[in-house]
């Protein structure tokens, strides 16, 4: 027996000037910025030292940067590498949820994970985790919290500070995948400066400009 779709909720009513709207808009912001004003706090604030951890094992690395997640993590944690691969430090992804299927052959014992999960009990890093310490390949975890089963794990805790999603729900990923992009980007930037990165050396990475 097959069932339909449920229908579709009835639309909020809008003003005629959008004002429901662009009081929506105003509302995610403000939530946003509050988040990332605890991110910049939190820097003073024992995370700091943390992140000096991760800037000093990612150059203490020979070998790349594997950045790793699943759902709205993931899609964060591709751009991160990216923005990495870009300003002097390889990276690459890989995702959680294909490395029992054979990605872990893209990670090596020469290389640093940067793992990224917001509640730290993502089940697809079961097998990254078991690869790393078997390889003894460090792990940097970006989540909320360092008692999670990735917090544990991780040989570097870049733990995020508790922060209400924009989401009126409180489900979907908002403030919570916005902390780890400007984190991620935080590390790029650093990381950047210490090596002394120069716009030449931009201009070799884009050549299409």
């Amino acid at each position: 027996m097959t069932t339909s779709a449920p229908a579709p909720s009835t639309p909020a009513p809008l003003t005629e000037d959008g004002t429901d709207c662009l009081a929506s808009a105003t509302r995610t912001l403000e939530t946003e910025i509050a988040g990332l004003a605890g991110l910049k706090a939190a820097l003073g604030n024992g995370l700091g030292a943390d992140f000096v951890k991760a800037i000093e094992t990612i150059r203490a690395g020979k070998g790349r940067v594997i950045v790793t997640g699943v759902g709205k993590s993931g899609h964060i944690g591709s751009k991160i590498s990216a923005t990495l691969a870009s300003t002097g430090t390889p990276a690459h992804f890989v995702h959680a949820a294909e490395a029992s299927h054979g990605d872990l052959g893209m990670i090596t014992e020469e290389d640093v994970i940067i793992a990224l999960s917001w509640s730290g009990v993502t089940k697809e890093f079961a097998t990254i985790v078991a690869y790393a310490r078997r390889f003894r390949v460090p792990i940097i975890a970006m989540t909320s919290s360092r008692r999670s089963a990735l917090g544990r794990a991780a040989t570097v805790n870049l733990e995020l500070p508790k922060a209400a999603e924009a989401c009126p729900l409180g489900l979907a990923p908002t403030t919570s995948t916005l902390l780890m992009l400007a984190l991620g980007d935080a590390l790029a930037v650093a990381l950047l400066e210490a090596r002394g990165f120069t716009a030449q050396d931009f201009k070799v990475f884009h050549p299409g400009g």
